[in-house]
């Protein structure tokens, strides 16, 4: 059986805030850096990128990527996981997320949140504030 999955070399490239995947070139990189990868950690990645925050099964996965269905018994899902986990770093560890008894999902860093500064006294005084704030 054929995999389901070919990463569209028409379609947009993938970019968050870290992580970008040209789909026309097959090329990914991390914080500008690029990732070397095989085949199938490729077409996992792109695959799970594409589909961001949604949660595949074991089985959806060895389908789209490899063309197997869920009668076949096999680790090669968590072999390549793992290979693209230790390639991303920590990235991966973080964003490459097994979903206990569910399956895994490509879940994208968060835009980094607008920190306000922090409160002086004089601040906090013309705000009515009697307590010192320090920084």
């Amino acid at each position: 059986m054929e995999p389901l999955w070919a990463a569209n070399t028409n379609r947009e490239p993938y970019q968050d805030t870290r992580l970008t995947i040209d789909f026309a070139n097959r090329a990914v990189t991390l914080d500008s850096q690029s990732i070397s990868l095989t085949a199938k950690e490729y077409l996992l990645l792109s695959f799970l990128a594409a589909n961001q925050g949604e949660i595949f099964t074991r089985t959806d996965l060895l389908l789209a990527i490899w063309g197997y269905g869920g009668q076949i018994r096999t680790r090669t899902l968590d072999v390549h996981l793992a290979r693209l986990r230790k390639k991303l770093g920590a990235f991966g560890h973080r964003h490459l997320e097994s979903v206990c008894g569910n399956g895994c999902r490509y879940q994208p860093p968060r835009e980094p949140r607008e920190v306000a500064p922090p409160l002086s006294y004089r601040a906090c005084a013309t705000m009515g504030n009697p307590i010192e704030l320090r920084a």
